[in-house]
């Protein structure tokens, strides 16, 4: 029987002496506000093809459990979508697997002249850049928004809208069936770093939250940022569910009575009431981005 507990103390060391060797370089933890991220990785053939998977045939980290998911890139299935031009995808997570997920989660990568395809009636749609340029506009306009990467935009259930690119672009992409009866949410666009760092009582993390945290909104996208060797304080225990994808840095995920060391470009879907407890390792600071469904009644 393996002693979760002594695992933990060993990882806690790990973490403290991976603090120290950040804070021996010269970088600290307040130096994380204004971070220069870079998302590369995520999208890179490096990911999925210069690890020598060749000599490892029918290797891979993925894994798929009752309460949670991890998939690596060397697992991505990369094909078209209905409706998108010059475009490919990987769905990640869906409802369509046995796991009951609530929402959609998939990478897009538009080449220069892709566009996306309409979400279907009822689906609300958020989209975050990770890579090149993207143009978006809202129901009948002419001309839109210019999105980077760190920008994000939501779009309501069954409001009209486009999304293309000139010279192509690499997509984090959050689609579900919106809940809240009686209520409309309104189209949202933004940067990643004109957001407000929130306090997060006991915790160390720099959270920042895209959406509005109203009534309206059934979910929001959380971007929490790690120096090296922090961690959680929670081992949280809750009924809302994640999608998370690791946009950079590395570390090791707790899922459940797994643990599963993790880099840039790792998606985790995480089940409600799971055991889920994150620490930051290497030397360079680690961001997820994080759905998280809310205003959502948990006995419905």
């Amino acid at each position: 029987m393996i002693d979760y507990g002594f695992d933990a103390a060993i990882l806690k060391v790990a973490c403290l002496f991976t603090s120290f060797l950040l804070l021996a370089g010269g970088v600290s933890s307040q130096a994380l506000e204004n971070f220069s991220w870079d998302y590369s990785p995520i999208l890179s053939d490096t990911r999925d093809q210069n690890i020598l998977f060749s000599d490892l045939p029918g290797f891979t980290r993925s894994t798929y459990r009752r309460d949670h998911a991890l998939i690596t890139p060397e697992s991505r299935v990369w094909a078209g979508q209905p409706g998108w031009v010059n475009a490919t995808t990987a769905h990640l997570i869906s409802p369509t697997a046995a796991t009951g997920a609530n929402f959609v989660m998939f990478l897009a990568k538009l080449a220069p002249e892709g566009s996306a395809g309409a979400p279907p009636k009822g689906i609300e749609r958020f989209i975050f850049v990770l890579d090149g340029l993207v143009d978006v506009a809202v129901g009948s306009a002419k001309s839109g928004d210019e999105l980077h990467a760190d920008d994000y935009a939501y779009f309501p259930a069954d409001t009209p809208h486009r999304i293309s690119s000139v010279h192509g672009a690499g997509l984090l992409v959050f689609e579900r069936r919106y809940a809240l009866p009686g209520r409309k949410a309104a189209f949202q666009r933004g940067s990643t770093q004109s957001q407000p760092i929130l306090p997060c009582a006991g915790e160390v993390f720099l959270l920042r939250k895209l959406l509005p945290q109203t009534g309206d909104y059934d979910f929001n996208v959380h971007v929490m940022d790690f120096a090296p060797g922090e961690y959680l304080n929670v081992k949280e225990v809750h009924y809302n569910q994640h999608g998370l994808l690791l946009a950079a840095g590395q570390g090791i995920y707790r899922l459940a009575d797994e643990w599963y060391p993790v880099q840039s470009g790792d998606a985790i879907w995480m089940a409600p009431y799971v055991v889920q407890w994150y620490a930051a390792l290497g030397t360079q600071p680690s961001r997820y981005i994080l759905y998280k469904d809310t205003t959502v009644d948990p006995g419905l």
